[in-house]
């Protein structure tokens, strides 16, 4: 142990946005429970690479008495939760051309010039989605798609089930996409936190198939809205395997 320089993280501050984490390459700096915490000092080099990603200014450096910065292991650290799974906290603002190309924020307008005309055949129902990416894994907390918008959180099986999915339930949503069986759902808890943290939801519609298992993806909804302590409605439509409405919508909200 010796007196050196290292991160301080006011907690107070700290909105749980996620932007320092990608900052952090040695890793020291992960989300944990919708804040930002220093996971071990041996893996912070105090050189505040950090500090200029935190709009909130919730971190500083301070110089107390800490175990002395482990660049091996720093380094053995991110290789090991690079392999466990990939991951990535884009930011809206980060994303360059240099990025891949399916993972770059867009929003979306109705292409109305690119329909077909009426005289060569009926045009097909225009697409409702109005941004990109939709997974879960890959949006942004802070897009600007989430601002003051309501969320439509679904299944990935239920586009393919719902044959009027988009006029029916997408149209005049933001939408993330994710699969409660399949998908690792800690990580999701922690980017849907930060959404209705960064951003203004008025509401949230949970859409889902009616597998059991399927129902996760609502305790993901309730988890994440307790996680931030915002009063957001929540409602659940359930759907069956054949594409109809299996339940009629329920009213979740909790917090109020």
């Amino acid at each position: 142990m010796s007196i050196r320089d290292i991160v301080k993280i006011n907690e107070d501050l700290c909105d749980g946005c996620g932007k320092c984490i990608p900052d952090c390459v040695e890793g020291a700096l992960q989300l944990v429970n919708g804040k930002a915490r220093l996971v071990k000092e041996i893996y912070c080099d105090g050189l505040g690479a950090c500090l200029g990603s935190c709009p909130q200014g919730a971190i500083t450096i301070e110089k107390r008495e800490a175990g002395e910065f482990d660049e091996e292991a720093a380094r053995i650290f991110v290789e090991q939760k690079k392999a466990a799974r990939p991951v990535f906290v884009p930011s809206a603002a980060s994303i360059s051309s240099a990025a891949c190309p399916g993972m770059a924020a867009r929003q979306l307008y109705p292409a109305d010039t690119l329909r077909p005309s009426p005289e060569a055949h009926p045009a097909p129902p225009g697409s409702a989605l109005g941004h990109w990416p939709v997974q879960l894994s890959l949006v942004s907390p802070d897009a600007p798609y989430f601002k003051d918008s309501e969320l439509l959180l679904t299944a990935d099986c239920a586009p393919v089930a719902v044959p009027d999915f988009h006029s029916r339930f997408l149209q005049g949503r933001s939408i993330a996409v994710a699969c409660p069986k399949l998908d690792d759902i800690q990580p999701h808890l922690e980017k849907l936190t930060n959404i209705l943290r960064c951003s203004h939801i008025r509401s949230i519609k949970v859409l889902r198939m009616e597998v059991p298992c399927c129902s996760g993806l609502t305790r993901l909804a309730q988890a994440a809205l307790q996680a931030s302590g915002k009063k957001i409605p929540l409602h659940e439509t359930i759907i069956s395997i054949s594409g109809q409405l299996k339940e009629q919508e329920q009213n979740l909200t909790q917090l109020g």
